[in-house]
């Protein structure tokens, strides 16, 4: 049985701390402009034209009352649809796990958040936290095992993104100390689950295939200087909750480590990540206890000018118990050409290298099964394959969006997915490449 995410690859038979240095000789070291775990308005990503809030002096709450004045309930949409001009038989866009669909609208997420943001710039410990639920078709690909995942079947699914405590502790090293617990979303990674600061509707291979998307557990970002940022984390692995009976399909923990730099004032960060764990079904190999999957993530950013924004990302992700690997880089471009146009652009290789990782589930809950290790079926290449994509578009934030929107962005774009190696995977397995016409419209209070 093929796929990703789920299926574990043998012991990566590293320390975090090897892994680390590993990282940082091939340069990745950054800080968390790209982390997940950053609060997503202050977050500079391509094709997110918003801009970071002034910065105003940091005053410690006086009181819970002051404390909980702070809580903000936020409510956002996103619903898109996909124009595949071939028309495939079967309706899937190949290679995709959120915009799999062709030819129909898709009501992507519903979120509903209630959250308090961690002051980065707090002189005394403080405390936030996040909750955030999920309803529409993404649920169905990042659920959490054990956490709704069989609530229901249908293509609109029900999904906790987010639920966690975050606790600074500015007294402990030079910038201070972040730790977050509890159900997060991965910190590895350029593209985000919240859509608000992608530049695209459709999401990359790396995105897809090569990275996880949750995990329940601690994470802590120690902010040893204005320069470096380490981080060390342990989780119950990738997207299982805690406990075999409760969702874990091994049983077993995980971890993530790595480095981060700000260089440049900010305008060049760098960020490398991994994360190691056994995550094999029980139900399916005989090695799921033993054999480790680990994923290697770099994300470089770099603001070239006020208008100019270059990110590029290397992933690299290993499963030794079936002996899988894949890798790829992908390049952003984004450039500014007013206060509510963006242009973006993308251009892609992913190398799947056994034929593990690639493929399109057929039913709607077919991903999860095949995370727990029951029955599922999937769309896959005829052999190793070696994937193109360059997608272009724009991202429009209209002036004349009503006051009582925090968001209005408004997403065309043009993708052109091929084969490099004669695998013809595209439109009902006809084609080595294909064209689909996208957008969607993200909408938030």
């Amino acid at each position: 049985m093929k796929h990703h995410r789920t299926f574990t690859r043998r012991a990566a038979r590293l320390s975090f701390t090897a892994v680390a240095a590993a990282l940082l000789a091939s340069t990745a070291l950054c800080g968390a402009a790209w982390a997940q775990a950053s609060p997503p308005e202050q977050t500079l990503m391509p094709g997110n034209p918003s801009v970071a809030p002034e910065e105003k002096p940091y005053v410690a709450p006086a009181n819970f009352k002051e404390w909980a004045s702070s809580i903000k309930l936020d409510f956002q949409g996103d619903a898109g649809i996909t124009i595949n001009p071939a028309s495939p038989d079967n309706r899937r866009n190949f290679g995709r796990l959120f915009d799999d669909n062709s030819n129909r609208p898709v009501l992507n997420q519903l979120l509903l958040t209630l959250s308090r943001t961690v002051d980065p710039k707090a002189t005394s410990p403080d405390v936030g936290f996040k909750l955030q639920l999920m309803y529409g078709s993404d649920a169905r690909i990042v659920h959490t095992l054990g956490i709704f995942d069989q609530l229901i079947h249908d293509r609109n699914q029900l999904d906790v993104v987010e639920a966690n405590v975050s606790v600074r502790l500015p007294s402990i090293f030079a910038n201070g100390l972040d730790i977050k617990a509890g159900l997060y979303p991965t910190p590895l990674g350029v593209e985000l689950i919240d859509p608000k600061t992608n530049a695209f509707y459709s999401h990359s291979y790396i995105f897809n295939y090569g990275l996880p998307y949750k995990h329940i557990g601690a994470l802590a970002t120690a902010h040893v200087s204005d320069l470096i940022d380490l981080y060390l984390g342990v989780d119950s692995g990738t997207n299982v909750a805690v406990g075999y009976g409760s969702g874990d399909n091994n049983n077993r923990p995980g971890g993530i480590a790595g480095i981060g730099f700000n260089m440049l004032d900010g305008k060049l960060t760098v960020l490398a990540l991994t994360h190691i764990g056994p995550e094999n079904s029980k139900r399916n190999t005989p090695f799921a206890n033993s054999a480790i999957r680990y994923y290697n993530d770099v994300a470089v950013v770099w603001k070239a000018t006020d208008k100019l924004t270059l990110t590029t990302e290397g992933n690299f992700i290993k499963d030794d118990g079936f002996r899988a690997e894949a890798y790829g880089i992908a390049q952003y471009a984004s450039y500014a050409l007013s206060d509510t146009v963006t242009l973006n652009g993308r251009a892609e290789i992913y190398r799947d290298n056994t034929n593990f990782f690639v493929s399109t589930p057929v039913a709607e809950r077919d991903f999860v099964a095949l995370e727990r290790g029951t029955f599922s079926r999937f769309i896959t290449a005829p052999k190793p394959t070696t994937y193109t994509e360059f997608t272009a578009g724009l991202t429009y934030k209209p002036s004349w969006a009503p006051q009582q929107l925090s968001t209005l962005l408004i997403r065309p774009e043009i993708r052109y997915d091929q084969t490099l190696n004669n695998s013809r995977v595209y439109n009902d397995g006809k084609d080595r490449g294909a064209v689909t016409l996208a957008a969607d419209v993200i909408i938030g209070f």
